[in-house]
């Protein structure tokens, strides 16, 4: 029974399957039903790779992919493409965000052996918090990619001169978005891995991955819970277990140069986790 939830989280697709057999899921004619049908390959690699084994945990609680991405598209288009939109009930904690990523990133761009300065790309930008006050700062160039195009709109107006250093605007879904190759010194995902599936997390990051220059890095900052997967109803997210994210990580063959907790937010708060990838 050992993968059960895994079956449990794509009942809902085995649609020549009636109730009774979905309670055997390991039976024999259910697993002969499954290798003739389009999961064949899936538990081929179920039983092979431990990475296949995470792709449950958001299955599972998420109900649907296509639903998942659709209702996250629908929350963010109903938000005011401002500041207070961005950071939701929390505006106030904007600045204590934005120095503790500051500080964090320092660690890790100009000098020797660090990621340069020329160029970053800022992932679930929205209208351009994280770019002017983290980024720009620092870097030559930037570029943002977000699903929300009235959020890459206004980022225009919100950058002001700065967003001269803007060389372009992506409006597309992280995962169907693929980095320039070799192009990026820091690529900065904020608040934006949740929104992901597990499958699509991993395969995002490889292709950061492959987007980085030489000593490259890529920072990852997002609200982490205590166990498993929990959906957000709200905004159509996940919030992973820490455990959860380093096995991800682990699988794209990169490794976690620092974690650092987000300090200055309320207990109420999710905990928030930043990481540096390389």
């Amino acid at each position: 029974m050992e993968y059960l939830g895994a079956h449990l989280a794509f009942k809902s697709r085995w649609h020549k399957t009636d109730e009774e057999l979905c309670r055997h899921s390991m039976s024999l004619v259910l697993h002969k039903a499954i290798r003739t049908d389009f999961f064949a390959s899936y538990l081929y690699l179920l039983e092979r790779l431990p990475l296949v084994k995470l792709y449950a945990l958001t299955s599972e609680v998420i109900e649907g992919e296509m639903q998942f991405y659709a209702r996250a598209r629908n929350f963010y288009s109903d938000l005011p493409a401002t500041e207070d939109g961005m950071m939701g009930d929390f505006s106030d904690l904007s600045n204590t965000d934005i120095e503790c990523s500051k500080e964090f990133l320092r660690k890790f761009v100009g000098g020797p052996g660090k990621a340069g300065t020329q160029f970053a790309l800022d992932c679930g930008a929205g209208i351009g918090r994280v770019s002017k006050h983290v980024l720009l700062p620092i870097f030559d160039n930037i570029e943002l990619v977000d699903m929300t195009e009235s959020f890459l709109e206004e980022a225009q107006n919100y950058l002001e001169e700065e967003g001269e250093r803007v060389e372009t605007l992506y409006w597309y879904c992280l995962q169907d978005f693929t980095p320039a190759p070799r192009k990026y010194d820091v690529i900065w995902m904020q608040w934006v891995s949740g929104h992901l599936t597990d499958k699509d997390l991993f395969e995002f990051l490889l292709r950061c991955k492959h987007g980085l220059k030489e000593n490259g890095v890529i920072i990852l900052k997002d609200n982490v819970g205590k166990q498993g997967c929990v959906l957000d109803p709200m905004d159509s997210s996940v919030i992973r277990n820490i455990d959860i994210l380093r096995n991800i990580i682990d699988r794209t063959g990169m490794s976690i140069l620092a974690e650092e907790k987000q300090p200055g937010f309320p207990e109420l708060c999710v905990p928030i986790w930043m990481m540096a990838i390389q």
